[in-house]
């Protein structure tokens, strides 16, 4: 008997963690849309690559522009070219890569486009555990907005969120459960720069990526290790 649900949609932008959340919804789900966003983000090679995934996945892709996303704020490193991406995050401030807002713009315009399709359940990467000081990744808002979504359309929404209590080091398992170890670690576009796979090693991107993997591999050789002891 098949126990999957209908429909999901899926907010995909082709790095490691959307990516991780595609396939994890292609497990659950009958159909999965994944819908893009350009917004004037200098690493524009992640929607052409998101298309690309997304399609040698079976999935049914869409991309929405939103350039008022990108243009609503100033001092945001990921959409002005004059502002170089810091290597480590402010102390008493969110990093110089937080867009205000565009989750809540991507989460909000996803459920709308959904719905037009008659889609109810929307999957998104953001974490809680790992979340690089992004208030707009954390379980309250997700939950927060859940809500206020419901409302504002009178309908049922659900947000699921597979990654919300993981760290890096869990997603990369995850992949790995997935089967999709491979895909995650050198198709898919992290990096604030726009270099696909392990990236350009020196933007917060890429430093919470790497130490995830690493963290990982170092477990799963220790666990193999310990599989061949006993054999």
């Amino acid at each position: 008997m098949n126990s999957k649900k209908p429909s999901a949609l899926v907010v995909f932008s082709g790095g490691q963690d959307s990516t991780t959340c595609l396939y994890w919804a292609r497990e659950r789900f009958e159909r999965v849309v994944a819908l893009s966003f350009t917004y004037g983000q200098k690493h524009i090679d992640e929607v052409r690559l998101a298309e690309q995934l997304a399609r040698e996945a079976g999935v049914e892709w869409h991309c929405i522009d939103l350039p008022f996303v990108g243009s609503l704020s100033s001092g945001c490193s990921l959409t002005d070219t004059s502002l170089t991406i810091e290597a480590e995050k402010p102390a008493d401030a969110p990093p110089s890569t937080f867009v205000p807002g565009r989750n809540m713009f991507f989460l909000s315009i996803a459920a709308v486009f959904a719905r037009e399709r008659g889609i109810h359940d929307l999957v998104t990467g953001v974490g809680q555990t790992d979340f690089s000081g992004y208030p707009d990744c954390r379980d309250a808002f997700i939950k927060s907005l859940n809500v206020t979504l419901n409302l504002a359309m009178d309908d049922e929404f659900r947000i699921h969120t597979p990654l919300m209590w993981l760290d890096k080091a869990e997603t990369w398992a995850l992949a790995d459960e997935l089967g999709i170890y491979p895909i995650i670690r050198y198709r898919t576009l992290t990096c604030y720069n726009g270099i696909v796979g392990d990236g350009c090693g020196q933007c917060p991107a890429c430093q919470l990526r790497r130490r995830g993997l690493e963290k990982y591999l170092a477990a799963k050789g220790m666990k193999d290790a310990k599989k061949q002891m006993q054999s």
